[in-house]
């Protein structure tokens, strides 16, 4: 799968990915387990799964500000995307025409 999405960017954008499903399961099923259903673990589980996801998209955002040189507003904008739901998805698209070979 990672020679889909070659280099640092391929990388960022899967990453991104991967932490907006985690995102999206953590508010739409794991929550609602935990408070209407009475079942903690979701969020346990998978909230530590979106934690460890969320350092790792902050670690590549950093890599690639430096890397393509982005600016700051640039930057901030796509961490702002990963604390929205769906924004690394839009953030992804936006990234795809930008940089179409990784």
């Amino acid at each position: 799968m990672m020679k889909r999405f070659p280099g640092t960017m391929g990388k960022f954008r899967l990453i991104g990915i991967m932490e907006g499903i985690s995102y999206l399961i953590l508010l739409l099923i794991a929550m609602p387990l935990k408070y209407l259903a009475g079942q903690p673990n979701a969020v346990k589980y998978f909230g530590w799964a979106h934690g460890v996801l969320f350092v790792l998209f902050g670690f590549f955002l950093i890599k690639v500000w430096i890397k393509y040189k982005w600016s700051f507003g640039k930057t901030t904008g796509a961490f702002i995307a990963s604390l929205l739901p769906f924004g690394t998805f839009v953030l992804d698209k936006n990234l795809k025409k930008e940089y179409p070979q990784g």
